[in-house]
């Protein structure tokens, strides 16, 4: 399965809006994470290693309750975690790119 296949696939999992936007609030969190990872990481050198091995799984918390509390369905990133992470941040530029509706 390709990529643009998988995110079709992908889109059929996150139909709800609340789970979109659960998401996105994930994505913007994972970017701050970020944020705080590369500020700190100038005082304490091991901190930036712990924080980037953390990244990935900033979002998890707010998609999943998305997809459990609103879609009723199992997440994408339980079959193809790479994949899903992939399409989560295709899906948030959809989104500023006015294609999905938020």
């Amino acid at each position: 399965m390709n990529f643009n296949e998988y995110y079709e696939h992908y889109l059929s999992l996150h139909q709800n809006k609340w789970c979109r936007r659960l998401h996105i609030v994930g994505q913007m969190a994972t970017m701050l994470f970020l944020a705080t990872a590369l500020t700190l990481s100038f005082c304490i050198s091991w901190w930036f290693l712990l924080m980037m091995v953390l990244l990935p799984f900033v979002v998890y918390h707010f998609a999943w309750l998305g997809h459990f509390a609103f879609e009723h369905n199992k997440p994408a990133a339980f079959t193809n975690p790479w994949m899903a992470k992939l399409s989560d941040w295709k899906m948030l530029w959809d989104i500023i790119c006015g294609k999905i509706p938020l």
